[in-house]
């Protein structure tokens, strides 16, 4: 199988994109290093993804905005693996909120989305160059169309976006490749999580599926597709870049403002 003998870290897997980058990565007998603060639904995915290939993945509960957090991360999974092949930086926040919203909710987002993405890549780099691995990080549309209501989660996937391009400068004459996966709305509970009703959330994808080009709303399961694709060696020629999934969502014109 293309990922046996491969260590995929996959943060924020509990639910959303990360479970299902999670569940195709153990299809194709990866082992797996599996990160979130939530426990009981961490565990699930655990248990669904031994289900599909007979391998137990190490379940770490930790935050990634906390330092201490950050390197229990790596050493427990080095510790238990002996490697790491391939980081999935997936763990991210919103909070719905423009700028005169005050200063807290940034600083969650940024602690999150930029800073605690910073802090893994940064541990987890020396392993990647030892084992000739590979970066995915899930960054938005929203990195490059911006939306008022959410300015603070805008400006970190920019920056996300930006650390991308600028770590794989940084790592491709190791021999580490690191690509951004932009996808547009998904069908989880980003927005619900962020502060919308239930509602709210659903008329986002009512609008979305109907002025989107190809009129339909991507599933987990095609962004965890294209990072599946992006950290395999198909991909060996591909770095710096950033694929976007998102049905054409970005060249709608008037769907974002």
């Amino acid at each position: 199988m293309e990922f046996e003998h491969k260590v995929v870290v996959i943060t924020g897997a509990s639910s959303g994109i990360g479970a299902a980058c999670a569940v195709e990565f153990a299809k194709l007998s990866a082992k797996l290093s599996l990160i979130s603060r939530n426990k009981d639904k961490l565990t699930k995915v655990g248990d669904q993804c031994q289900k599909i290939n007979g391998l137990k993945p190490m379940i770490i509960i930790a935050d990634i905005s906390v330092e201490e957090d950050v390197n229990r991360i790596v050493e427990e999974t080095i510790n238990h693996f002996g490697k790491i092949d391939i980081l999935v930086n997936n763990a991210g926040t919103c909070v719905m909120g423009k700028t005169q919203n005050g200063i807290e909710a940034f600083d969650r987002v940024m602690g999150t989305n930029v800073r605690g993405t910073f802090l893994l890549t940064d541990k987890i780099i020396p392993h990647l160059i030892k084992s000739k691995g590979n970066i995915v990080n899930i960054s938005s549309i929203l990195s490059t169309k911006p939306l008022s209501s959410m300015t603070a989660y805008c400006i970190s996937k920019a920056a996300l976006d930006m650390f991308t391009q600028c770590v794989a400068l940084e790592l491709g004459p190791k021999g580490v490749r690191v690509n951004s996966v932009n996808p547009g709305a998904i069908k989880t509970n980003l927005f619900v999580s962020a502060g919308l009703s239930k509602q709210e959330n659903d008329e986002i994808f009512q609008f979305y599926e109907k002025v989107a080009p190809l009129q339909k709303i991507a599933k987990v399961e095609d962004v965890a597709n294209i990072v599946v694709f992006l950290a395999s060696d198909r991909a060996k020629c591909v770095t710096g870049s950033k694929y976007v999934v998102d049905c054409g969502a970005i060249i709608a014109e008037g769907l974002l403002n």
